[in-house]
This record gives structure tokens, C-alpha cells and sequence, in this order.
């Protein structure tokens, strides 16, 4: 399963869901703007910008078609 860590008004974060969604990409999308609770999570992860993508196989952060095009 992906997740994808996004916030309000990040143009990278809606690239990323706008790929995932035209890739067929099962994920769900936390919006850390609305779920605060989750940002110390995602920063245990070693990240502080959006958006933050977890699979499996990878975490990353930014709009990174070729490791997206990796984990879906």
C-alpha cells in the first residue's frame, strides 16, 4: 500500500496524486494539514517538506515520477 503524506496549497503534492491516480496506483492520501497528529510521524521518517511518499519497498519525498513509476 502507498501513502501519500500530503498538506494544503503543495503543487508538488497534487503532481503526485495526480500521477498515481492516472497510473491506475491503489494509495490513500493523509493530508497533514488536516490530520496534524500525523507530522511527527512523517518527520520520524527523517522528512520536513511535502510531499512524502511511503511504500514497501521505498520512502521518499518530492514529485519523483521514476521511483513512483517503482513502487506502483
Amino acid at each position: 500500500m502507498i501513502t501519500l503524506y500530503s498538506k494544503n496549497n503543495c503543487m508538488q503534492c497534487k503532481m503526485t496524486k495526480k500521477f498515481l491516480e492516472q497510473n491506475g496506483a491503489s494509495f490513500q492520501e493523509i493530508n497533514i494539514d488536516e490530520h496534524p497528529e500525523k507530522i511527527d510521524y512523517v518527520k520520524s521518517l527523517g522528512f520536513t517538506a511535502a510531499p512524502v511518499i511511503e511504500s514497501e519497498q521505498m520512502v521518499f519525498s518530492g514529485f519523483q515520477p521514476a521511483k513512483l513509476k517503482e513502487i506502483i
